[in-house]
């Protein structure tokens, strides 16, 4: 029971869980879209120094990040980071992180460049992780900071009005 003393009812229900906030993306993209350019090449590492840096070091975290927000906090950055590793160890982890990428070409109504996903993750993984990563920083998302907190800030965003100014009066 959660009290409520408005009205004299003493139940009321829980708060929403974080992962169901919602956010200002589509699930898939409009019938007959027309796909976009990404918003970066796929060898624009060094747009992100830090994230590149991390990618080169541990490609682990950044594919957790990414996978975090384009599962909308369906599966954590951990738990995606360690299905990375594991597969890494037997060499197919692009089997698994392309499908990411196809995910977020879905989201955005991106294009499919400059070849397969498959094709990109087998030949330049950690390129198409940094690309990734800079994707959803450029739509408004912080994968480093997880689902929940980019829903907070979303929803924050949304919920927050600029203040009504009057015009010009008689």
């Amino acid at each position: 029971m959660y009290p409520n003393n408005a009205g004299g009812n003493d139940q009321k229900s829980p708060p929403p869980p974080m992962m169901q906030m919602q956010m200002p993306m589509a699930p898939y993209p409009p019938a007959g879209a027309v796909p976009e350019q990404w918003t970066t090449g796929l060898c624009g590492c060094f747009e992100d120094s830090s994230n590149c840096f991390i990618t080169c070091c541990c490609p682990c975290i950044t594919f957790g990040q990414n996978a975090e927000i384009i599962d909308r906090g369906a599966t954590s950055c951990g738990a995606n980071g360690i299905i990375y590793y594991l597969l890494a160890q037997v060499g197919v982890v692009c089997l698994y992180t392309c499908s990411y990428r196809a995910k977020l070409r879905g989201l955005h109504s991106l294009q499919e460049d400059p070849c397969a996903d498959c094709l990109v993750h087998w030949c330049c993984m950690h390129c198409a992780l940094c690309q990734e990563y800079r994707e959803l920083k450029n739509r408004g998302f912080d994968p480093s900071i997880g689902w929940v907190a980019n829903a907070q800030k979303m929803n924050q965003g949304a919920a927050t009005m600029p203040p009504m100014t009057q015009g010009m009066g008689r």
